[in-house]
């Protein structure tokens, strides 16, 4: 899978993406500036959500459009909640202008056939599909039919409903897909992040794997490294400040920049299968054990278990000679302390 410069198959790095989501405050110029704070945080590429209220809900306002069950969100419409969150459509060009000056990938999560199409006059470099919509069939199959990468978040997604998205995609002769391990909660459990998971989706569906975390801190996304996830998204807010549906669980540019300097130093201790010394490695054997005299001995003297002994440091033979020499004859005197040698042996 390549997004833009970043070949995700082939790299050592993992993708970090940071998400915009709701935290623009209806403000072109802090939607602006959080791309580049996101730069600054050291992500690979800024991520967008593209709908408009409609396109989400119906503005009704009954029972069954209210939001309930103990999310933060408790008590609003659906309809006025995403009316406050939504990205202008207007905005996207000149988001998308910012994001290439900075070198950042920008894409974004489409909820329609017209956001599709919307995105695909900006060239998008991918797409992503939300949680939430991983059940939408039809809006998979659109996206895939674009031949570009999809990535699809897995949030409230069953075996079946896993099952189904990935098949859509193939359908379309679209196999550059990534599924990214998410629990739809805000702020989520960390208990509940299951990163384990993120090794099964390769192993069950030979697809990239990766995490869309919504827990607070860098703890999961930098454990999530050592699952094998190959694409780790957050969600970024320029200030906490501004204020928004997604602020509470938003990382600021000094949280994200620490955690994506864990997630690379989780890179580098996870490194590659290995069996080769480090200089370092090299230099520490020297403390290492080896056989050395243990009592003083003279010419012709026995040697045995009192007067060789395997001891730091590892200035002598390697213990696996001390069977061997048991019971072999000295040629000279040898003060305690010396290292033992093969050509002391009679």
């Amino acid at each position: 899978m390549k997004i833009g410069g970043f070949d995700i198959n082939n790299s050592s790095r993992v993708f970090i993406i940071a998400e915009l989501s709701a935290n623009h405050g209806k403000d072109l110029e802090v939607a602006k500036e959080t791309v580049r704070a996101a730069k600054r945080a050291g992500a690979d590429a800024i991520k967008l959500q593209t709908y408009t209220p409609d396109s989400m809900t119906l503005d009704v306002q009954s029972e069954y459009f209210m939001i309930k069950g103990g999310t933060i969100w408790d008590g609003s419409y659906f309809y006025d909640l995403y009316e406050e969150a939504s990205l202008p459509w207007e905005w996207h060009k000149e988001i998308f202008e910012v994001a290439k000056e900075e070198g950042l990938e920008c894409f974004s999560t489409p909820f329609d056939f017209k956001a599709v199409d919307l995105l695909e006059k900006l060239d998008t470099p991918a797409y992503k599909i939300a949680s939430l919509e991983i059940v939408d069939i039809p809006l998979i199959k659109y996206v895939a039919s674009k031949g570009k990468p999809i990535i699809m978040s897995t949030g409230i997604a069953n075996e079946e409903d896993i099952e189904l998205a990935l098949a859509a995609c193939r359908e379309m002769g679209n196999n550059d897909i990534a599924l990214l391990k998410c629990t739809s909660a805000y702020p989520a459990k960390i208990e509940e992040a299951n990163l384990i998971t993120i090794k099964d989706y390769v192993e069950k569906y030979n697809i990239i794997s990766g995490l869309s975390d919504h827990t607070m801190g860098a703890l999961v996304p930098t454990v999530s490294v050592a699952m094998g996830a190959k694409i780790i998204e957050k969600h970024f807010i320029l200030d906490k400040s501004i204020g928004g549906p997604d602020a509470s669980f938003s990382m600021d540019e000094k949280e994200f920049r620490e955690m994506v300097y864990q997630v690379r130093q989780a890179e580098l201790a996870i490194g590659k299968v290995s069996y080769e010394l480090t200089d370092d490695m090299v230099n520490s054997r020297r403390f290492s054990r080896s056989l050395f005299i243990a009592e003083n001995m003279k010419k012709g003297d026995v040697i045995n278990e009192e007067n060789l002994r395997a001891v730091r440091p590892g200035d002598g033979i390697h213990p696996k000679n001390y069977e061997k020499i048991l019971g072999k004859i000295v040629n000279c005197d040898l003060e305690k302390g010396t290292p033992m040698k093969l050509e002391y042996l009679a």
